[in-house]
């Protein structure tokens, strides 16, 4: 059995359109005890980020009004949330948005649909760098 229990209130944003992504990411992150903050595109994101400073963001590359490079640019632009670890998810596997997610400051590139290992992963590699 995997010891999930260092995950334990690690405060988690998910940024998604997809409504199934945002509650399968939820479900996997709350069973691992995670607190998490979904928030449908980038403008809800960044009206919740300062109120919940997330510990870790994943970002959903392709979202209406505020796609996920121009939300990670906004984020890593704040003095206050520069150093909060952003992971970029996308469907698309290519090395061009990879390359463009490292320009804008993403940590890290999660190809969708991820699996709960992966994801989990992301946040155990990531906690503790948003001090």
């Amino acid at each position: 059995m995997e010891n999930t229990a260092e995950l334990n209130n690690v405060k988690v944003m998910v940024i998604d359109d997809s409504n199934t992504i945002r509650r399968s990411a939820e479900i996997f992150l709350l069973q691992a005890g995670c607190e998490v903050i979904l928030a449908e595109d980038g403008f809800d994101a960044l009206a919740k980020i300062a109120d919940h400073r997330p510990d870790v963001i994943f970002v959903d590359i392709m979202m209406p009004r505020l796609d996920g490079y121009q939300t990670c640019a906004l984020i890593k632009n704040n003095n206050r949330f520069r150093a909060t670890p952003v992971i970029m998810l996308s469907s698309k596997d290519g090395l061009f948005d990879r390359a463009r997610g490292r320009l804008v400051g993403s940590d890290e590139y999660l190809t969708k649909p991820f699996t709960k290992d992966t994801l989990l992963a992301a946040v155990r590699s990531h906690q503790g760098k948003a001090q």
